[in-house]
């Protein structure tokens, strides 16, 4: 058997020690733990232990047990975290990231090229065995530029996590106050409904005017466009939540009757504008770019004059038999191309990305900013509407029920003010779900996640009352 020359077994011990130095393999969890720790450390949501599509069956039994009782706000998290496939397919990215960590950390194979040439003389035959060098001297720097990108790619994993728990939050709380707007537009429109019949008996009897009668059938039919509207609504919000919990069906899950109840008191947050640029991931992506791209001016830099660079190790065979051996340097000369559109073009993303993350820091700090003022904004329109509005329609309609009794005032002043407490409820239910999607549109600000711009000030429902809607049930 024939011993490696001595030239060729150099080439293959650099080879053997590169591969050594660079090998790189796949995480356990594709770098899952990653994201969860980004996502736990920003939030008081449970993330899942697990990758979510690692252990379906395990999800199945979980994501069950929570749909069996009445749905909370956690719980929706939860099962959008465990279920939601939008975010399972965000994964692959991870995948993908770390796949070219693990490829940047492995040399390009050798190429081995074999030649045969016959002529009336005999067969000529030529062997090369080629190693790109260039690709080992770059290999550390390279390897750095793809861990900053599998770094920033579990950043904008784990900023996904974030926008589906606060995507599925806001929806929570629009369904169930959907859901509470409609039951109650429900009750109003049985009300109304009495009271145009009543006006109706009335009218045949003599009693009520063409005109009395006339408004009461219009509050009755506005009561119903009214409740219409307030289950299209109802049904809107309910399937959008259906999406984000990853179910197919909306009657797999039951929400709660009513929307929590307000706070004692509103939370307050301390140096969020410092909070927001320690904590915020798009934040920290931007400083992961940065250096990322840094890294590759460097190494633009750096091979703007030679980027290929292979050696070879010749073994030929000549028409008489003898043997040669040798080298081979393939090297490109920077004739034409002196690398300086390369240098440029790295120079110009680099400080594309810093002013881009100058921008994002300046939309961060008006972000936090415009969340908190909605968020205080909308916990003291709800506690105005739950202790003094909502109070005092109730009053004047108790007021006016005394009246009424004791033979004072008409049933027709009696059911006006009933209009307006309708109106009053309805603000009042608007109100409560404002202050709650104002303060996870507040939680989305510190963190970078979700649309941090919206301060939680919500369009009126289609199912909110006009003031001359319907009355109110007694």
């Amino acid at each position: 058997m024939r011993r490696l020359s001595t030239p060729l077994r150099r080439i293959a011990l650099a080879g053997i020690c590169a591969f050594a130095a660079g090998c790189a393999s796949f995480s356990p969890d594709g770098g899952y733990a990653g994201v969860r720790q980004f996502a736990q450390q920003r939030t008081g949501d449970a993330i899942p232990a697990s990758a979510p599509g690692t252990d379906t069956g395990n999800v199945e039994q979980q994501v069950a047990a929570l749909l069996a009782k009445p749905l909370s706000a956690e719980d929706a998290v939860t099962i959008a975290l465990l279920n939601n496939r939008g975010l399972q397919a965000g994964y692959a990215e991870l995948g993908i990231a770390e796949a070219d960590l693990v490829q940047a950390g492995r040399i390009a194979n050798p190429v081995l090229s074999f030649g045969r040439m016959k002529s009336h003389e005999g067969v000529e035959i030529e062997r090369t065995l080629m190693l790109p060098v260039i690709g080992l001297l770059t290999m550390p720097v390279a390897t750095r530029l793809e861990r900053r990108r599998y770094e920033q790619a579990q950043l904008r994993a784990a900023g996904e996590v974030l926008r589906t728990a606060d995507a599925t939050r806001r929806a929570w709380y629009g369904a169930v106050a959907a859901q509470q707007s409609a039951e109650y537009m429900e009750q109003v429109k049985n009300a109304a409904e009495a009271s145009a019949e009543l006006a109706r008996r009335m009218a045949l009897a003599g009693n009520w005017s063409r005109l009395q009668h006339a408004r009461e059938q219009a509050f009755y039919a506005d009561a119903v466009a009214g409740l219409a509207r307030a289950r299209q609504v109802r049904t809107l919000e309910r399937e959008q939540l259906t999406r984000l919990l990853g179910v197919s069906n909306p009657a797999a899950f039951t929400l709660p009757a009513r929307l929590p109840d307000l706070p004692g008191a509103p939370r307050e947050v301390h140096d969020a504008e410092a909070q927001a640029m320690g904590n915020r991931l798009d934040m920290l992506m931007a400083q992961k770019e940065l250096a990322g791209l840094a890294s590759s001016l460097g190494l633009s830099r750096a091979t703007r004059f030679v980027n290929l660079l292979d050696l070879s190790y010749l073994r030929n065979t000549g028409e008489t038999g003898e043997r040669a051996t040798g080298y081979e340097i393939e090297l490109q000369i920077p004739l034409f191309d002196w690398g300086g559109a390369r240098v440029a073009k790295a120079e110009a993303m680099y400080m594309q990305a810093v002013h881009r993350a100058a921008g994002l820091a300046v939309d961060a700090r008006s972000q936090v900013r415009e969340s908190y003022s909605g968020y205080r904004t909308a916990y003291d329109l709800a506690r105005h509407y739950r202790d003094e509005v909502v109070p005092l329609k109730k009053r004047i309609a108790d007021e006016q029920l005394l009246r009424y009794n004791g033979m004072l005032i008409s049933v027709f002043e009696l059911l006006a003010d009933a209009r307006e407490q309708v109106v009053a409820v309805n603000a009042a239910i608007e109100a409560q779900r404002d202050y709650w999607i104002a303060d996870a549109a507040l939680q989305a600000a510190l963190t970078g996640s979700g649309d941090a711009a919206a301060a939680g000030t919500a369009t009126p429902r289609a199912g909110s009352a006009a003031p001359g809607a319907a009355p109110a049930p007694h």
